[in-house]
């Protein structure tokens, strides 16, 4: 049933999204493993029509926050709103409170305002004036964000990157997919609604069912071997954090549970760590000015550790 459900979640995404399977299946990877998602790429690929998509598919609280220059920390966390009349305060939620978030353009805020998402999304609880509310479950951040480059915008700080857990480029279609996408454009097909195919309940199953997915002994040695050549490449200034070990350990566990198995092998570790890891890298000037990204180490990394055999 829970493979029925899972394959239901990618043909409701189809519809909205022409393309990118490898993408969609990164996406609800991360939702199963109780992960966040940034988005990175140039305006109009489909980064946010995307969340969406999987926010409509699901049949949790929806809230987006766009992103701009003066949004203030309030507007994410909420605020105790003060009455005169009564003397009273009225606590006032933020779009933070919700299941799933859309924080669109987050690097168009600044960092302040970026930094008001740190304890949500590593702690899924938020605090308003001393009094810390607990976050319901399942609760998930996808953010979506222009490339460094682009005019206003603010880098996201090394601490914030970190608490997501994947960061993944839409890209361009390819041009039969940019004729599929026109046709059903014009068909009307491709704004159609979707309708939710997973509960709350269902989705706390099924991460439950992740967690109990089997890591050998092996490939958690092979993990953390992994981990540790990711800080010794002479690209690197700092490598991956501990909770790259933790993070990629569940992506891991949730790839093999989308694709049917009760087990990880090696082939679900190279495959996340190509979405897990890049971005926690910090390089050097050196390794900047080369032009060398957080990809490229990532694969020399992977590359320099031996791939178990299992037996």
């Amino acid at each position: 049933m829970s493979r029925q459900k899972l394959q239901e979640l990618k043909m409701n995404i189809r519809r909205r999204i022409v393309g990118k399977d490898d993408v969609i299946d990164h996406l609800i990877t991360a939702l199963l493993a109780g992960g966040h998602v940034l988005l990175e790429d140039v305006p109009g690929v489909g980064k946010t029509t995307l969340a969406k998509a999987l926010a409509d598919s699901l049949d949790l609280s929806f809230a987006r926050i766009q992103f701009t220059p003066d949004t203030l920390p309030s507007d994410v966390t909420g605020m105790n709103l003060y009455h005169p009349n009564t003397g009273a305060f009225e606590r006032m939620p933020g779009a933070i409170v919700h299941q799933i978030v859309l924080a669109d353009e987050i690097n168009r805020t600044s960092p302040k305002t970026q930094a008001s998402l740190l304890e949500a999304m590593e702690e899924h609880s938020v605090t308003i004036d001393g009094t810390t509310i607990p976050l319901k479950e399942p609760f998930m951040v996808i953010a979506t964000e222009n490339p460094m480059d682009a005019v206003g915008t603010y880098p996201l700080p090394e601490a914030q990157l970190d608490r997501f857990m994947m960061k993944l480029s839409v890209g361009y279609p390819s041009e039969q997919d940019t004729l599929e996408m026109a046709g059903r454009f014009l068909d009307g097909t491709l704004s159609e609604p979707l309708c939710p195919v997973l509960t709350a309940d269902e989705i706390l199953e099924m991460k439950s069912d992740v967690r109990r997915t089997a890591v050998h002994d092996e490939l958690r040695r092979y993990i953390a071997e992994l981990i540790r050549q990711t800080r010794v490449q002479p690209e690197t200034r700092y490598g991956a954090s501990p909770r790259a070990v933790l993070v990629l350990i569940r992506a891991a566990q949730a790839r093999a549970y989308l694709e049917g198995r009760d087990f990880v092998i090696p082939e679900d570790i190279i495959a996340m760590a190509k979405v897990v890891l890049p971005h926690r890298l910090v390089l050097t000037a050196e390794a900047r000015m080369a032009r060398i990204s957080g990809v490229q180490v990532t694969d020399r990394a992977v590359a320099a550790v031996k791939v178990p055999g299992l037996t």
